[in-house]
């Protein structure tokens, strides 16, 4: 299906849009419906195209996201020329986790604003991004609109440097029905964790993005 894929990368199959028929498809393309479905099969495998249950089989659509840059998923929605958005699935002051409170260093018996959100692009769940800043630096979530960094901002604790790392999983039963794919789609996690100009720790968020969706670049050079 090399002149599938030409199409994809050419823009004649824009990311996102529905495949034509197969006796449309067949033509073109100058196959066989059983050459064709076979052919389809495979990049539904490799993750070019995507299936969805009641519905025609589309050109899977591919986020960009560089793990270069110390930027927010509004930030890099809105680069892309969409408009971010998110679900609120909870908002709480708790006392850390472990991990958290190693990650920020903090004691166990301190504060933290948690917070997870389902994030969206021009209404699209891409990702379930779980937050947790120190109380002593966010005082309260509801500080917390659109955009965690807005509001950091606003307190003059925008955060400069961090660390990250990035990890390869399937989704569970929930992470899939928030996304809307199926359980055991790709799932990529990226931990990070921000610091503010004094070396302070401001920011411990682990986002789950929807590995059928997403690329994620770095800039290498020597």
């Amino acid at each position: 299906m090399v002149a599938f894929q030409e199409s994809v990368a050419e823009g004649v199959l824009p990311r996102g849009s529905f495949l034509p028929s197969e006796r449309d498809l067949s033509r073109d393309l100058s196959v066989s419906r059983v050459t064709l479905r076979r052919a389809i099969d495979e990049l539904v495998s490799e993750g070019l195209l995507v299936r969805r249950h009641g519905s025609k089989t589309m050109v899977a659509p591919r986020y960009e996201k560089s793990i270069s840059n110390l930027t927010g998923f509004s930030e890099d929605t809105r680069a892309r020329g969409q408009e971010p958005g998110a679900i609120w699935l909870s908002k709480k002051i708790v006392t850390p986790s472990s991990s958290e409170a190693m990650a920020l260093n903090l004691t166990l018996s301190e504060h933290v604003v948690r917070m997870e959100r389902l994030r969206t692009a021009d209404g699209k769940p891409l990702a379930i991004e779980r937050a947790a800043v120190p109380q002593a630096i966010l005082p309260s979530p509801d500080l917390v609109k659109d955009s965690l960094y807005d509001a950091l901002d606003a307190l003059g604790m925008h955060p400069l440097k961090g660390l990250q790392r990035l990890r390869a999983s399937i989704m569970g039963k929930e992470d899939a029905q928030l996304l809307g794919c199926e359980p055991g789609t790709p799932l990529l996690i990226m931990e990070r964790c921000c610091f503010l100009q004094d070396g302070r720790a401001v920011e411990f968020t682990q986002t789950r993005y929807n590995g059928d969706s997403y690329e994620f670049l770095t800039q290498l050079q020597r």
